[in-house]
């Protein structure tokens, strides 16, 4: 009875669930850990987001006899160099937006309201949203708390910055040893696989790294195409902080299928309050880009999409927030795409076991 294998897969299942109960009467010694997991998240994932994104051409530098140092060494170099640009060409004009926005916040927030009486006294306006005639006031009170978190939120940015230049400091240490012997971590972990296994790991590891560096390296490059086709198109209708809006899109549609929305409501916002008309070219030119990144960029730079439902993918990113913020909320989808390979590899071994053990069982039968 003591070998029998669903006897054995009890008690295993009974010797894991007594662990949890006894770690749980414990948990005040597994507070440092946690607090040091906190402070080496932030500097890691970001770590690991730069080392998909650069491994690529340290490859292609290394393949033409360059030394991998020295490869990260002139990345680097590269990478000073489009920061003195950006401080140069593009933070000037930016910097004067988001200063004219915190300084213009009172006047947006009339302007919308006068935009929303203009709007009240069409007869357009008054068949639909018949008893609303305090809409107007509403809508400007909810967008002057929205303005002023946004305008707190821009204040307190170098305080942020100050609070986090330790973490950002590291960064560039442990990015440069992920790049140097990034390579050497896989037959690591192979190593920690039973041998009878080690084939299947192998293949799962390769998996993971090939959907992570998928992922990161095709989000960055369609975002940042899209960041450039919005501001060419804000310009074009002259909408105001074209710039500032376009590199909030941005980071915002780093975040699936909600962070396009999230992107929108300022640019709607912002053409509102210009005029009207104003606000529907400024939709049109985000409708226009994101039909582009999604139907003409997205199938030729990623190749095959990540077989991700939709309603998983709000899901994800729901529970994310929830857990850990922001942070959460750009990590829950990788996170699932790892957990889903490895979760499918361990099936087909079971299955495959299971196949295997028929045969003896006909056979004792």
């Amino acid at each position: 009875m003591l070998q029998h294998k669903y006897f054995r897969t009890s008690l295993a299942i009974i010797t894991f669930l007594l662990i949890l109960y006894l770690g749980s009467k414990v948990m005040f010694l597994f507070v440092p850990l946690v607090s040091i997991i906190k402070l080496l998240l932030v500097p890691m994932m970001l770590s690991g987001f730069m080392y998909y994104l650069l491994r690529p051409l340290v490859s292609f530098l290394e393949k033409r006899k360059v030394n991998r140092t020295f490869s990260i060494l002139l990345i680097y170099l590269m990478f000073i160099g489009l920061f003195i640009l950006f401080w140069v060409l593009v933070w000037p004009t930016l910097q004067e937006q988001i200063q004219n926005f915190i300084d213009n916040t009172p006047n947006l927030v009339q302007g919308l309201q006068d935009q929303f009486n203009q709007l009240q006294k069409s007869p357009l306006f008054s068949r639909f949203f018949r008893g609303e005639s305090d809409l107007a006031s509403r809508l400007s009170g909810y967008l002057n708390d929205a303005i002023t978190w946004i305008t707190n939120s821009m204040s307190n940015l170098i305080g942020v910055i100050s609070s986090i230049v330790v973490v950002i400091a590291t960064l560039p240490i442990i990015l440069y040893y992920m790049l140097k012997d990034g390579h050497k971590l896989s037959p690591i972990v192979q190593g920690l696989i039973p041998k009878k296994y080690r084939k299947e790991g192998q293949e799962t590891l390769k998996d993971i790294d090939a959907a992570l560096s998928s992922f990161i390296v095709t989000r960055v490059l369609l975002n940042v195409i899209l960041g450039i086709i919005l501001y060419i198109g804000f310009l074009i209708i002259g909408l105001p902080y074209s710039l500032l809006l376009a590199v909030i899109s941005v980071p915002l549609n780093f975040i699936p299928y909600v962070g396009s929305l999230l992107a929108a409501i300022p640019v709607l916002i912002v053409g509102f309050i210009e005029s009207p008309t104003m606000a529907i070219w400024a939709m049109v030119i985000v409708v226009v880009a994101q039909q582009i990144q999604d139907n003409l960029l997205s199938p030729i730079i990623y190749g095959k999409s990540l077989d991700v439902h939709p309603l998983t993918t709000v899901l994800l990113v729901l529970i994310g927030g929830d857990f850990y913020g922001i942070i959460g909320v750009l990590i829950a989808l990788p996170v699932y795409m790892i957990a889903k390979i490895i979760f499918l590899r361990i099936y087909e071994i079971i299955v495959a076991e299971r196949v295997e053990e028929g045969p003896e069982i006909h056979k004792e039968l």
